[in-house]
């Protein structure tokens, strides 16, 4: 064998050792769960954080994106709910405070399996002194993905003229898609697919699911306002969507998503 041939046989073998790992590298899939839990006030009227952390586990997922979640609110008996909520699914949590309330704070919060390594809060455009909206943004740490995998977790405004919508769903893609990382964007839209929110949105995210899957209202849902959203699309795959039959402990219904991620 000729020294060529063998210093091309050697680079074959490391390629066949090392390299060919960044090609047949395994998609991590990843349960992802999208819940506006109502404070945990069910439509029975009773107040509940256990029975939400059921519905939770019930599905086993590995990342939950919260709406309408109490910090010490005297309403829902100052129960710090993010932190209880942790508790109780045996997942880390983040909080993002976006209005102060009767003591304590309401907003979005974010359970994961994986480590929450960075956090913040960042508040949506305000259109007519409305409610203060918010969108939490989370950095997750998942084994054999390279990067961090950004979560955002955000309930939009729910009037019925929808300038407030339209110009959070600007902010969002304006503000979390400078770069091309992984990234997740799920919870509670207040709007529908075909809207001047959702299509402003699908500019930069694809939706988990592309014909309607309603969650609201509750009792016998006819609109999707509630959605898992992810970028960039080469990088995904989806393989289930679905709405949780669950018509009591909240007046949402969840939405899990499955999807798988390749690592490159």
């Amino acid at each position: 064998m000729t020294k060529i041939a063998i210093q091309f046989s050697t680079w074959m073998m490391v390629f066949a050792v090392f390299g060919s790992q960044g090609l047949t590298a395994e998609p991590i899939r990843l349960r992802v769960l999208s819940y506006n839990i109502h404070h945990a006030e069910g439509v029975d009227g009773k107040l509940d954080v256990e029975r939400i952390a059921k519905v939770i586990n019930a599905v086993d997922p590995d990342i939950v994106a919260l709406q309408e979640v109490d910090q010490k609110v005297q309403r829902s008996n100052g129960v710090h709910q993010p932190k209880e909520l942790a508790r109780l699914t045996k997942m880390n949590v983040a909080f993002g405070a976006n209005i102060p309330l009767q003591g304590g704070h309401y907003g979005n919060a974010i359970l994961s399996r994986f480590p929450i390594t960075k956090r913040k809060n960042e508040l949506l455009p305000n259109v007519n002194d409305g409610e203060q909206r918010g969108v939490l943004v989370g950095e997750i740490t998942i084994p054999d993905l390279p990067t961090s995998l950004l979560i955002l977790a955000t309930h939009f405004d729910h009037r019925a003229n929808d300038q407030e919508r339209t110009l959070s769903a600007k902010f969002i893609n304006q503000r979390f898609t400078a770069d091309n990382g992984p990234a997740l964007l799920m919870g509670d839209l207040n709007d529908v697919i075909g809207s001047a929110t959702l299509d402003q949105l699908v500019v930069a995210w694809t939706r988990t699911n592309s014909k309607a899957l309603p969650t609201i209202p509750v009792k016998r849902p006819t609109r999707q306002i509630d959605f898992v959203l992810f970028r960039p699309v080469d990088r995904w795959t989806v393989v289930e969507t679905r709405v949780l039959d669950e018509a009591v402990a909240s007046d949402h219904r969840p939405i899990l998503s499955v999807l798988e991620i390749r690592p490159k």
